[in-house]
């Protein structure tokens, strides 16, 4: 399932990708708040891509992982994905990174709105939630242009090049995105 936007290809990764999410993760400025660290070896990336690679082949899916792609130039800016809950709770949780000279131009912003989208036209969640380091000002300010709210502080939950980090837990849930969707 891919996702098209104005701007941006949300294209499923494939083990065609192995090399690019490597090399992606390998850089110290992506890693800065990401809780995988830098990838020791082809290998711990293979085992990180498995799951998400092998659960498109499901009938009911509980995950998607996306390289974020420029339209105009076709180059591979970021990642992407999302985790869904069983039925029950109608819950997603998604994330986003990109390549540090591609901030600041809004393709987080837009990838962020394409996936609440997705979420909640898609899969007709009740709550999307997105958790951020709490040192992480970008992205704390793409969640609130989003339209999700900081529900709270997670005390040490984000474990970094081996010390446990804070995080705010933001959320949206479906009445606030379609009141503010209102063409729905």
């Amino acid at each position: 399932m891919n996702i098209q936007t104005k701007r941006l290809n949300l294209v499923e990764i494939s083990w065609d990708d192995l090399n690019f999410v490597h090399d992606f993760h390998s850089v110290p400025e992506v890693d800065e708040f990401n809780t995988l660290g830098i990838p020791k070896d082809l290998h711990e990336t293979r085992s990180v891509l498995k799951s998400s690679i092998e659960d498109q082949q499901k009938s009911k899916r509980s995950q998607f992982c996306w390289k974020i792609v420029v339209i105009e130039t076709n180059e591979t800016i970021g990642l992407a994905g999302m985790f869904l809950s069983n039925d029950r709770f109608k819950m997603g949780e998604f994330y986003y990174k990109l390549y540090p000279k591609y901030w600041g131009n809004g393709y987080a912003t837009e990838t962020a709105q394409a996936i609440i989208q997705f979420g909640f036209e898609e899969f007709n969640l009740h709550r999307i939630e997105a958790g951020v380091a709490t040192k992480n000002l970008a992205s704390i300010r793409v969640l609130v242009k989003v339209g999700m709210i900081c529900e709270g502080v997670r005390r040490k939950i984000l474990p970094i090049r081996g010390v446990w980090k804070d995080n705010f837990h933001y959320a949206i849930v479906e009445d606030d995105y379609f009141k503010t969707n209102s063409y729905n």
